[in-house]
């Protein structure tokens, strides 16, 4: 009984010693809540992550690309692939997350088809997401944007406007504060959330569900075949976490597993 009882301290004792302590970067919002869950889920598979929130969308795949995070989770595809283009990042998707439809707000209309003559429109001025809110707008038939454009477009590949729509560009985080000024704001869903605004009730208008916008994981380059992201991985995508979105947002996030 004696040599069962120091095999199980020992064996426990091992266990402890292969934990991995890691550190992930997230946006305010569901990307903060849900990362809190999974690493609520994490702990017992011996990976303990330390969750770090930024107020902005530049700054963690900079402090990742330094080594100052180990993860980051709170962007989508084309968002990481225009930082690469632009700044050289090594950084990887490793999964993907969520789905977080963008929406239009109003504090001055409570309809689309309401939207005035010369509206002010406050967009995020971030190329990725600006381009995905100038996208919105263009399927909803308000805009036209140049062919070319891709999924970054901006105001300057609007061809056509016949609302003579004016466009601010704002930081992200600041967008839900535009909407004392402007007539309507496209603001993205953990924004929104972190204002108090609600996409199912509050929002006058929603991107489609099958945006390309996809949500990712990512790691740096070298970093992808580590244990502690399968770890990872496999604790966001549980099924303890796909509930716990369902339940907390009530279909404005969308899980892509």
């Amino acid at each position: 009984m004696l040599r069962l009882t120091c095999f199980l301290s020992a064996l426990a004792l091992s266990g402890a010693a292969f934990a991995e302590d890691i550190t992930v970067g997230v946006s305010p919002g569901e990307h903060a809540e849900i990362m809190e869950e999974v690493a609520r889920v994490a702990e017992p598979m011996g990976l303990n992550i330390d969750v770090v929130e930024f107020s902005d969308y530049v700054v963690p795949n900079q402090a990742l690309a330094d080594g100052d995070l180990s993860a980051n989770s709170f962007q989508h595809r084309p968002y990481l692939e225009n930082q690469i283009a632009d700044r050289g990042f090594g950084l990887v998707e490793v999964a993907t997350t969520i789905t977080t439809p963008m929406g239009i707000y109003s504090d001055k209309i409570e309809d689309m088809a309401d939207l005035p003559e010369g509206a002010q429109v406050a967009i995020p001025n971030d190329p990725t997401n600006g381009g995905r809110a100038l996208l919105l707008l263009q399927d909803m038939g308000l805009i036209t944007l140049a062919e070319d454009t891709g999924l970054v477009p901006s105001p300057l590949d609007i061809t056509g406007n016949d609302k003579d729509l004016e466009f601010l560009e704002l930081d992200a985080a600041q967008l839900p504060r535009a909407l004392t000024d402007a007539d309507i704001a496209i603001i993205n869903t953990n924004y929104a959330l972190a204002a108090g605004l609600s996409p199912k009730d509050d929002s006058i208008a929603m991107e489609k569900a099958d945006s390309p916008y996809v949500n990712i994981i990512v790691v740096r380059e070298g970093d992808e075949d580590a244990p502690w992201v399968s770890q990872l991985v496999e604790a966001y995508h549980s099924d303890e976490v796909k509930a716990f979105i369902d339940e907390k947002y009530e279909g404005a996030v969308l899980t892509s597993w």
